[in-house]
């Protein structure tokens, strides 16, 4: 089987490499495309106002390419641009740092993954809490056996978000299938101006979970359960669109 791995880490990225090791030592045929610098936040973000630097990584012992672009500029250049091979899965990560709740829609790890799925390849976005006991190794063997079951029983296109724990609950992985829940961040601005008088703001904050009940990929996590949410690109709100035709028919 062949996979095409990326992450937003960015190339020198240890949750990449441990997942590469993974997957070659199981008899995976592993591509690796990935951004040259760091690409957190960028959601689905495509570059398409300037021309984007690619090069061969230097790695005896996978075929790896980098990008001076988006996590997604690297999936959808590689596919698109530079082959026609076909791929049996597509993983982005291991995301030093986890992807859970509404921070799914900004994040980079997804946003690749998203990028597979719409070219109708099963795809995989795989984080770890950064605080995790966890090493990127498990991670990585864990993660690989879960998509060997789950292309077991399908290979229709999907994208999983897959989420790991600050340890596991039992000593051993368990999975949880789950919903989106809802984080928003305390005091996430700060501004300052500088000697110079130009004024920057920067994005951070403290996180506050508004929606961790039983179900969400937050509680799974709090209790030590790999979360994983199943997630479509259809953004569509059907019960509005009932709505919409029934204001229209009046």
């Amino acid at each position: 089987m062949k996979i095409l791995l990326t992450n937003d880490d960015g190339i020198h990225g240890e949750g990449l490499w441990a997942m590469a090791r993974a997957l070659k030592n199981r008899g995976f045929d592993v591509v690796i495309a990935a951004p040259m610098n760091q690409q957190s936040g960028m959601a689905h973000a495509l570059s398409v106002l300037r021309e984007i630097e690619y090069k061969r990584f230097d790695n005896p012992d996978f075929e790896a390419w980098t990008f001076d672009g988006t996590p997604t500029d690297c999936v959808k250049i590689y596919l698109e641009g530079m082959t026609d091979q076909k791929f049996d899965a597509v993983i982005s990560g291991i995301n030093d740092g986890a992807n859970l709740a509404t921070d799914i829609i900004y994040s980079g790890t997804v946003g690749a993954a998203l990028e597979g799925f719409l070219h109708f390849i099963p795809s995989f976005a795989v984080s770890r809490d950064s605080k995790s006991e966890i090493s990127f190794d498990t991670v990585a063997e864990v993660t690989v056996c879960y998509m060997e079951k789950i292309l077991s029983v399908t290979q229709e296109p999907f994208l999983h978000n897959i989420n790991f724990p600050k340890k596991f609950r039992a000593g051993k992985a368990e999975f949880a299938g789950t919903r989106m829940g809802r984080r928003d961040y305390i005091n996430a601005f700060t501004s300052r101006t500088d000697n110079e008088g130009r004024a920057y703001f920067r994005i951070g904050g403290t996180a506050c979970d508004i929606d961790a009940d039983d179900g969400t990929d937050l509680y799974a996590v709090n209790q030590g359960f790999v979360s994983v949410t199943p997630i479509s690109s259809d953004v569509a709100d059907y019960d509005a669109i009932v709505e919409l035709r029934r204001i229209f028919r009046g």
